[in-house]
């Protein structure tokens, strides 16, 4: 027992250093004022929660919002299919097909964001091969737009979806779809009744880790969205390059910590709620 609790120290003290000390000093810092210089000056205060509910503030963090939830929803349509279509291939071939959905993790994030501008760019691979084939006369704006920012945070946050899916349908019970085939289920009404809910799980999982990256996401945005996207994580990183607004810049990511912790509080709620149902599924089976 003494050996266990010796083992659980080096665990306590990394979190403790390089988690729970950062996050106190944010939320220390976020209570705090600045001067016209940028120095932090310590006297406690609200101000920078109360400048955070200023109209155009609120416009941001809704259209982060808005763009969290399509990326979301983006990703779960594309990765389902492609999670059970894994899922449903012989066993030697599962372990390749999700090599190559992480793959594109074996690559800096950075440098994946760049190869998108080159590709949808006027100049780039995909305008270029579109006007030699005569399908357009001039160059698409492709970049620096919401949808070349949608189109790189799919591609980023797909992953994400992909793995907690096709893990619970790889744990699924299949002698329950063949007991449904047995009492005359179609293959969609089998899917429809069993598959897609006992796998909620995993895209609850999957809801969580997409739609909390896209709130914090501020790479893709600059870099394929230009000026012209502003979203939540952009505002803070502005905060703490550029305006030097260190306590604003704080209460913005206490925020998003906060909003944060509750959907995966939600999240375990939501998961033990559908385990009670699978249960009784099971059992029903």
């Amino acid at each position: 027992m003494r050996n266990g609790k010796l083992l659980v120290i080096p665990i306590v003290a990394w979190l403790s250093i390089f988690f729970v000390i950062p996050l106190l000093i944010v939320v220390a810092v976020s209570f705090t004022s600045r001067t016209a210089y940028g120095q932090i000056f310590f006297q406690l205060t609200i101000s920078n929660y109360i400048h955070f509910l200023e109209p155009l503030y609120l416009s941001i963090f809704a259209g982060t919002l808005f763009t969290a939830i399509l990326a979301t929803v983006l990703t779960i349509l594309m990765g389902y299919p492609l999670a059970y279509y894994i899922a449903k291939l012989p066993k030697k071939w599962q372990q390749p097909a999700l090599i190559l959905a992480m793959i594109p993790f074996w690559i800096n994030f950075l440098i994946r964001s760049y190869a998108w501008v080159i590709i949808l760019r006027s100049q780039g691979v995909l305008n270029t091969l579109l006007l030699k084939i005569g399908i357009i006369e001039q160059p698409l704006q492709l970049l620096y737009n919401d949808t070349a920012v949608m189109l790189g945070m799919v591609y980023a946050l797909l992953p994400f979806m992909v793995l907690p899916i096709y893990v619970s349908i790889e744990q699924l019970d299949h002698r329950l779809i063949e007991a449904a085939s047995d009492l005359g289920a179609t293959p969609f009404t089998a899917f429809r009744k069993i598959t897609l809910p006992l796998t909620i799980p995993g895209i609850a999982a999957g809801t969580i880790l997409v739609f909390i990256s896209s709130l914090g996401m501020f790479v893709v945005p600059d870099v394929m969205g230009g000026a012209k996207s502003a979203l939540i994580g952009n505002l803070i990183q502005n905060q703490f390059l550029s305006a030097r607004d260190w306590p604003f810049g704080s209460a913005l990511s206490i925020v998003l910590a906060v909003l944060s912790l509750v959907l995966i509080m939600l999240y375990y709620k939501a998961l033990s709620l559908q385990e009670g149902g699978a249960r009784n599924v099971k059992d029903l089976a």
